[in-house]
C-alpha cells in the first residue's frame, strides 16, 4: 500500500501549517482559500524530503508482460502502480491501480492508493469519492479515513469534515502512526479554530 506516502509526510510536516492556514483564513474576510505554498505542498509532499524513486523500465516491461499473461489478477497491476506511484508518475499509477480496482473491486487498500493519487493529480472530488469506496468495503479503514481528513483539510479547506475523520481515526486506532497523526491534525484545528470543535475533551 503506498497511501502512507501521504499519511506520513503530512503527519511529520504540515500538519502544523493547518495552523497557519486557519489562522490566514480568520484574517481573509472569511475567504476560504488554501494559500499556494500549502496547497503545493499538500499535493506534493514527498518532493519536501527525499527524491523519487526512479522507474526501472526492465522492470515495468517484465511486470507488463505479467500482466498481461495474467488478465484476472490484480496483484500485478497494483506492483506496476506502486512502481509509478513512487517514482511520482501519478497518471500512469492511476491507470494500473483502476485496471487492478476493476478485477477486485473490494481491496480497500488499492482503492485508498487510487484515491491518494487523485489528490495528487487536483482530482480532489474523484479522491473523496474514491476514499468513500474505500470506506465502503472497509468503514473503520485508518488510512482511508487519515487521508480523507487531509484531503477535506487542504484539497477542499472543511475543516468541520476533517475533524470528524481524524477523530475516528483517533477513537478507532489512538496509538498507531495514523492516530498519532489524526491528533495533531485535531490539535492544530483545535488551537487555530476552535469553533471547528477541535479535538474531543
Amino acid at each position: 500500500m503506498r497511501a502512507d506516502a501521504i499519511v506520513f509526510a503530512i503527519a511529520g510536516s504540515l500538519f502544523g501549517l493547518i495552523v497557519g492556514w486557519v489562522l490566514g483564513s480568520q484574517q481573509a474576510a472569511g475567504t476560504a482559500r488554501l494559500a499556494a505554498p500549502v496547497a503545493q505542498a499538500a499535493a506534493a509532499p514527498a518532493q519536501a524530503g527525499s527524491q523519487p524513486a526512479p522507474v526501472d523500465p526492465a522492470r515495468v516491461q517484465a511486470m507488463e508482460t505479467v500482466a498481461a499473461q495474467n488478465a484476472t489478477d490484480p496483484q500485478p497491476r497494483v506492483q506496476l502502480g506502486n512502481m509509478f506511484f513512487d517514482a511520482e508518475q501519478y497518471p500512469q499509477a492511476i491507470s494500473w491501480y483502476e485496471q487492478a480496482i476493476k478485477l477486485n473491486p473490494k481491496d480497500a487498500n488499492v482503492s485508498t492508493d487510487l484515491g491518494v493519487a487523485y489528490y495528487y493529480t487536483n482530482q480532489v472530488d474523484r479522491a473523496l469519492a474514491q476514499f468513500d469506496q474505500s470506506l465502503k468495503n472497509e468503514p473503520d479503514h485508518i488510512k482511508t479515513l487519515l487521508n480523507v481528513g487531509i484531503v477535506r483539510a487542504f484539497g477542499k479547506q472543511d475543516l468541520a469534515g476533517a475533524r470528524q475523520a481524524w477523530e475516528r481515526v483517533a477513537t478507532l486506532s489512538p496509538n498507531s502512526p495514523e492516530g498519532q497523526a489524526a491528533k495533531k491534525g485535531l490539535e492544530g484545528l483545535k488551537n487555530a479554530h476552535p469553533e471547528t470543535g477541535g479535538a474531543k475533551p
